[in-house]
């Protein structure tokens, strides 16, 4: 009798686990499957019913906000632009600042606990407060409206570094001891057996980073003025300061940049949570 009992208050809370966490993934996703709906309704339509459940689910559904989209909106160059200043980011941030972290974790140097104190300091300083000298700087320096204004100020992040260096910390020391008494440099050591096995943080900075660039409106906003060479966000925003606003190609405009990110984070997911677990939540 006991164990019958235990059995099944073991599958109900099994049961109650996964149903709240169904749930609660549902009252997350809820927003974008909105979005989904909206951008398949008429303009009239889309605030109708939002008491309802009806909202979720478009009565005449079609593609004529999408075409919209791609009529008003050179998709091909917008997405070339983003994605070739993000790819640029994240190229030289992946490798500063895993060689930075790598140096702060594993290098014994005069001043090494002084500048991973700043490194730390410096991750609560908000964009904001440094957005209009760092504007005056790009604009004395002749970068506005160039791809050097989008990429070099993101190069060197001080939580990158400090995510690389809290898992370089977990790596065994005699591992990098014994590549050293085999004849390899730091610098070999680092590329040919540190770097191979931290995939994990790799990618979690990897995801970090594209999604905070990829939706990054008000630093593009500022320094490129010329339409050729708008970012996604640019281009979305262009759909504002036409009237009258038509919220229903914005819907369209908005589930298309939204595909990038959720294809990327369906297929590196796994070592995202690795690599937050791993690092992100390390003293």
């Amino acid at each position: 009798m006991k164990k019958s009992s235990m059995k099944f208050s073991a599958a109900f809370s099994k049961f109650m686990f996964y149903f709240g966490n169904i749930v609660i993934g549902i009252i997350f996703v809820s927003p974008l499957i909105w979005m989904i709906s909206a951008s398949l309704k008429p303009e009239a339509q889309i605030f109708a019913n939002m008491n309802s459940l009806k909202t979720f689910f478009p009565v005449s559904a079609s593609f004529n906000n999408y075409v919209e989209v791609f009529t008003r909106m050179n998709l091909p160059q917008v997405f070339k632009n983003t994605l070739l200043y993000i790819a640029l980011i994240l190229v030289l941030d992946l490798l500063v600042n895993s060689m930075c972290g790598y140096a702060l974790a594993k290098f014994e140097f005069k001043g090494k606990g002084a500048i991973m104190n700043l490194v730390v300091a410096l991750m609560v300083l908000p964009m904001e407060a440094i957005m209009l000298p760092l504007y005056i700087e790009m604009s004395q320096l002749g970068w506005v409206n160039t791809l050097a204004a989008l990429v070099i100020p993101f190069v060197a992040k001080c939580f990158s570094i400090y995510m690389f260096r809290q898992f370089f910390c977990d790596i065994p020391d005699d591992l990098i001891e014994a590549a050293a008494i085999d004849g390899c440099r730091p610098a070999g050591t680092f590329f040919k057996i540190v770097m191979p096995i931290s995939k994990t943080v790799y990618a979690t900075v990897f995801i970090l980073d594209f999604v905070a660039h990829w939706n990054d409106f008000m630093w593009p906003f500022l320094v490129m003025t010329g339409e050729d060479k708008r970012t996604i966000q640019l281009a979305v925003q262009s759909f504002f300061g036409t009237q009258p606003v038509h919220y229903s190609a914005i819907m369209a405009a908005l589930v298309i940049s939204a595909i990038p990110m959720i294809i990327m984070f369906i297929f590196m997911q796994k070592y995202y949570v690795e690599g937050i677990a791993s690092s992100g939540i390390k003293g």
